[in-house]
């Protein structure tokens, strides 16, 4: 070996492990040289390194990588291929990170990226170098427990690694065991990091163990520290007289509340009364969380920590203590509550004459169920409200009607809704459907957000207000996702407008509209929904995009949500005419409560999956009706007609044919029958196997239960033209690779596995 060829090898080590610095006495160790014959050509192969600038020597004989100062910081986030994605946020271009260049990061760390250079059109490539700071300290996992060694299996699309668990650093975890452990330590890429074991949740597929799998996995808290209960539980349930004295009194007019059958925090009421002969004052009453929850007490930092409820399918995770969330702020019938109001005068068109804010007292004279409110609306008669909660729900109408008109949105997903027994087994599944009477709360919440945050962001008598204030706010869709999509649906015989902001507004509305009733909806508001830009909160009002407002915040549900209780307060600081806040702080707490909303909706999917997967267990061998709800190039997701639970039909389960994988089309075609199977078309499946502990469901061909198994091999397919910014595009459950080729023998074994090329 010469010195040249040594030099290469070198720094192909220190590239890998950019923060390693390494003594000559190591490198020659890692290059499989002893020391002392090799130290003259080590130091000849590092004098041209050096000569070079590639590498720098931080101490006498010491040497370490020299990292260019072209550089980011991002979030890591992981594709199922092992490379990933640093997310810097704002108008960056996300930054492509090969499997071999992740260096020491994790899914989900905030890192440092060396820039490569470009080269032409190709995307943005880089090297993590430096991990700022890791996503979490814990990591939830399986045990595979060994004579003389385990390993912590991890979700790799999460995680990315495995680690692994020295003997005596089990803490009595045994095979097979969901355990949450921490990182002890790593410092070679090319290895496993090592962990030790700090809790054990229980055994593989157990429903607790799942749940708190799931906590654990979301860094969500199980239960509330001691000092922040005693502090709840110090508050008064009797209402001060003299805090009422300084209160607009709205207790005699009429109030209620519709919520879900089994809701315990009510945190919103509605009221009504005649003004004249054409107009009525509607009052939205949010529950006035900010007069209990003081600025330097420990309710508040527990509440700005969590920042947000989580809705798991069993379980809430709140935000703030019971005493507070289902008692002292809860709107509950027939009792008086301090509340923030907003009042419109307002007539049946939904045209609006006046408004005003601020601090209540209401008592809510009834509850009701949203199937209650319902009936109602569409004719039932009550003693205490019937012809008003007709007029409410015209009002709502026409204010919808306006929206759409303006432009909005017009998504109507179905949701996953399981019913539970009292041990919280699924015993049904069905989708749940926004009916007039959840509309109809809908409408008044977003009337209410929307002009909090249009009274303090806008003109105020011909003068620019520059108070600070929180808003929720959504960006355009980006224009690359949008041409996905619009690539998306033109196989399916749908068009979709991707220039001009009118065009593309009413081009979604006539797709979510013309697909309305078909088997496809489903799966196409989907992606749609993931076309768009995600929701978050800003100091900065950019609009928001899918409501079609030039003004929106968060108002409503401060019991639940964090930045509602910051607009409360900055709120009623402009009405008394105070000073503006300081933004800037305002800001970093809107970017974190953002995150942490992300993070709940994450957890809240990851329950879903276990649930539907619980459920489905149950019927194991049985034969349903499907929807074809997703391609990809190992098989397609189907889900189960008005259960909405969904599973994978792998390819080696179509044997009456060798089927191609048609990306372009998003549909697999048999190479001799040219039969065709694309997304929306009905099948009838049964279900194969279910794994609960990875939240997946399998199926197969109902009519081929009996059948053999298949042989064959897929051909290379045609190139997939559309371009994605990222994986995760609106098209995820469209894989990104470009060619596919697969081979398979009996049984469904692979047998080769052949590269595959990314773009």
């Amino acid at each position: 070996m010469n010195a040249s060829s040594l030099a290469q090898r070198i720094l192909r080590l220190l590239q890998k492990r950019p923060f390693t610095q390494f003594p000559i006495a190591d490198l020659a160790l890692e290059m499989g040289m002893y020391e002392r014959t090799g130290k003259i050509l080590i130091k000849a192969a590092l004098d041209i390194l050096k000569s070079s600038e590639k590498i720098k020597e931080v101490n006498p004989e010491i040497f370490q990588y020299k990292i260019d100062e072209i550089h980011t910081q991002g979030l890591l986030q992981l594709t199922s291929s092992g490379s990933g994605y640093v997310v810097p946020g704002g108008e960056e271009e996300d930054i492509f990170i090969r499997e071999n260049n992740l260096g020491l990061a994790l899914g989900g760390d905030q890192v440092k990226v060396l820039l490569h250079p470009q080269k032409g059109h190709r995307k943005l490539e880089g090297q993590i170098i430096e991990i700022i700071k890791r996503a979490r300290d814990k990591f939830v996992g399986e045990l595979q427990v060994s004579e003389n060694h385990a390993f912590l299996i991890t979700d790799k699309r999460k995680i990315g690694h495995d680690f692994y668990i020295p003997n005596n650093k089990l803490n009595g975890g045994k095979d097979g065991q969901i355990v949450v452990a921490s990182l002890l330590s790593w410092d070679n890429p090319e290895k496993n990091p090592q962990g030790k074991v700090e809790q054990i949740l229980g055994n593989k597929g157990d429903h607790d163990t799942e749940i708190h799998a799931i906590l654990n996995d979301y860094s969500l808290p199980y239960s509330f520290e001691p000092e922040v209960e005693n502090e709840a539980n110090n508050i008064s349930l009797e209402l001060d007289p003299k805090e009422i004295s300084k209160r607009r009194d709205l207790r005699k007019i009429k109030t209620f509340t519709i919520d879900p059958f089994d809701a315990k925090d009510f945190d919103d009421a509605l009221s009504i009364q005649k003004i004249d002969n054409e107009f009525y004052e509607i009052g939205i009453h949010i529950a006035d969380v900010t007069h209990y929850v003081r600025p330097g007490s420990k309710l508040e930092e527990e509440a700005q920590k969590r920042a947000t409820s989580v809705y798991l399918v069993d379980r809430v995770v709140p935000m703030l203590p019971e005493i507070l969330s289902n008692k002292v702020c809860s709107l509950r019938p027939n009792e008086d509550k301090f509340t923030f109001s907003a009042l419109f005068q307002i007539n049946s068109k939904g045209n609006i004459r006046d408004r005003w804010f601020g601090r209540t007292v209401i008592h809510s004279n009834k509850r009701f169920t949203y199937e209650e409110a319902e009936m109602l609306i569409h004719g039932e008669q009550d003693d205490f409200i019937g012809e008003e909660i007709q007029l409410m729900d015209l009002m709502a109408k026409n204010l919808r009607k306006k929206r759409m008109e303006d432009g909005a949105i017009a998504f109507d997903r179905a949701e996953v809704k399981f019913r539970l027994d009292s041990n919280n087994e699924p015993i049904g599944a069905s989708l749940k459907v926004a009916k007039d009477s959840n509309k109809l709360i809908e409408e008044f919440m977003l009337l209410a957000n929307q002009h909090v945050a249009n009274i303090i962001g806008r003109e105020i008598n011909g003068k620019q207000n520059l108070k600070t204030m929180i808003y929720r706010v959504h960006d355009h869709p980006d224009p690359e996702k949008l041409d996905s999509l619009s690539q998306f649906v033109r196989p399916l015989g749908y068009n979709l407008a991707t220039q001009g902001t009118d065009a593309i507004r009413k081009s979604i509305n006539s797709l979510l509209q013309t697909v309305k009733g078909t088997p496809e909806a489903n799966m196409l508001e989907t992606l749609t929904v993931r076309t768009m830009a995600k929701a978050i909160y800003s100091t900065q009002n950019i609009g928001h995009y899918g409501l079609a407002f030039k003004d929106y915040t968060h108002f409503t549900s401060p019991i639940r949500r964090y930045p509602d209780m910051m607009v409360h307060r900055l709120l009623q600081d402009f009405l008394n005419g105070q000073e503006s806040h300081n933004k800037e702080e305002y800001n970093i707490l809107c970017d974190y409560c953002s995150n942490r909303e992300q993070n709940a909706n994450e957890a809240e999917r990851a329950s879903i999956k276990f649930m539907q997967a619980k459920y489905m267990d149950k019927y194991l061998g049985e034969e349903f009706e499907g929807i074809i709800s997703g391609v990809t190039d190992w098989g397609v997701f189907v889900e189960i007609e008005k259960m909405g639970c969904e599973g994978l039909l792998r390819l080696s389960e179509f044997r009456d044919d060798y089927y191609i994988l048609e990306k372009e089309h998003y549909r697999i075609v048999g190479e001799r029958s040219r039969k065709i199977y694309s997304l929306g078309d009905t099948i009838r499946i049964f279900v194969k196997a279910v794994d609960l502990s990875k939240k997946t469901i399998d199926f197969g061909f109902a009519r081929e239960k009996s059948q053999g198994q298949f042989l064959g091999k897929f051909h290379e397919s045609k190139p997939f033209e559309i371009k994605t910014k990222r994986e995760n595009s609106p098209l995820n459950s469209v894989r990104s690779t470009g060619r596919i080729t697969s081979k398979f023998k009996a049984k469904g074994e692979k047998t080769k596995k052949l590269k595959k090329k990314r773009r």
